[in-house]
């Protein structure tokens, strides 16, 4: 019994000491391999900066034109809020036809039109003192557009007819509350999402090619004649990548809180445990595909359309879940980045909320589980 225990702890102490020898080769090879730290912390600054500045839900400083076609104060005075307002650059047109025009050329984005009879119709209800024509070529954009006009036009219409001593009837009264983002940014809730996609990226992109390149480079059969076991390689290739990527992880969450201002309300714990769960899945993803497809172009090309693709349209980064078809929300459930978008804008927006973490935790590790079990019975130690 005691020699067992004895050869029990000897080969345990071996299996550690071939798993840090195989750590300290992938370090070695991530040092020498640039692309490796690229991917891992300049994609995730350059990707930050052009989806963050470039990438807005926001209609701010619309171009709009504005056609009056019987000067007076009252026009004067409601015209007043839109140049003193920030969401529009407001543009004069001597008349409907060249603001037609303008509209045809996109050159501005909707009309403002007050009629001959303003000053005369303001409070009436039988006719429309003004007229609103919006480019609907956008049909998000289009919404806004016509929601802030209606915001300027009841805003000013209160203030005239109580400066007249009359009450303005308005059958709804709607009062707005927003929470969670309450300076109404679309920045705040791109940012965490798009840290999920580009962590999706890099956990695909970062371990999609170490397997296949073992092969290519003749590696692979110099560590099959080791005593080395599947498991060890599998830790072996995991580790190194994970800490790297949680790296990447930090830099991102980082920029978005001082550089985009994105709040973030949560707590630290629950984002390192989201990371961790969320970066095994995406690197058991990559390795998966760096066993099956044996070649660093084609485990390349598999991980941009596997990891990627899914990551930026069926995550609910950019396109609300809910309001795509059946079909495809079912298919949203295969994509590890849905559960970590969720995660993040809660995270960040939010603050904890254990029910939504410990749900989308369940599905991150039951995916993590599953792509290491593939990867160790897929992985053969022998020349196939």
């Amino acid at each position: 019994m005691k020699r067992a225990h004895g050869m029990n702890t000897e080969t345990r102490s071996a299996g550690r000491t071939r798993v840090l020898g195989l750590i300290r080769k992938e370090g070695y090879q991530i040092l020498r391999d640039p692309s490796a730290i690229g991917i891992a912390f300049l994609l995730p600054v350059v990707l930050l900066i052009i989806f963050g500045y470039g990438v807005s839900l926001d209609a701010e400083h619309v171009p709009v034109g504005l056609v009056i076609e019987n000067p007076g104060p009252e026009v004067s005075q409601f015209i007043s809020g839109f140049y003193q307002n920030e969401y529009f650059q407001p543009m004069t047109f001597d008349s409907i036809q060249l603001a037609e025009q303008a509209l045809m050329e996109r050159k501005i984005a909707a009309i403002i039109w007050t009629r001959s009879n303003f000053a005369r119709t303001l409070l009436s209800s039988s006719n429309s003192p003004i007229g609103v024509i919006v480019d609907g070529v956008d049909a998000n954009q289009a919404r806004i557009i016509k929601g802030y006009i209606m915001g300027v036009w009841i805003k000013w219409l209160g203030q005239y007819s109580r400066s007249k001593g009359m009450d303005l009837k308005i059958p709804v009264v709607v009062k707005h509350r927003i929470w969670f983002n309450s300076a109404v940014r679309s920045r705040n809730f791109l940012v965490p999402g798009l840290i999920a996609v580009i962590m999706t990226l890099i956990g695909g992109m970062l371990t999609s090619m170490v397997v296949a390149r073992e092969w290519e480079r003749g590696t692979m059969e110099a560590l099959l004649v080791t005593p080395v076991r599947k498991r060890e390689i599998i830790l072996g290739k995991t580790i190194p990548y994970f800490v790297l990527g949680m790296g990447g992880m930090a830099l991102s969450v980082a920029m978005a809180v001082w550089l985009f201002h994105v709040p973030f309300r949560g707590s630290f714990m629950a984002l390192t445990v989201s990371s961790a769960l969320f970066m095994l899945t995406a690197i058991g993803l990559g390795l998966l595909i760096s066993v099956a497809a044996g070649s660093q172009f084609v485990a390349g090309q598999i991980a941009i359309v596997i990891t990627f693709l899914p990551a930026f349209m069926l995550s609910g980064f950019v396109f609300d879940i809910g309001s795509m078809p059946a079909p495809i929300q079912a298919l949203t459930h295969l994509v590890a980045a849905r559960y970590f978008v969720s995660i993040l804008q809660t995270l960040f927006l939010a603050g904890d909320n254990w029910h939504i973490y410990l749900e989308n935790w369940l599905w991150l590790a039951g995916m993590a589980l599953f792509f290491f079990m593939v990867i160790r019975k897929k992985l053969h130690k022998r020349l196939q």
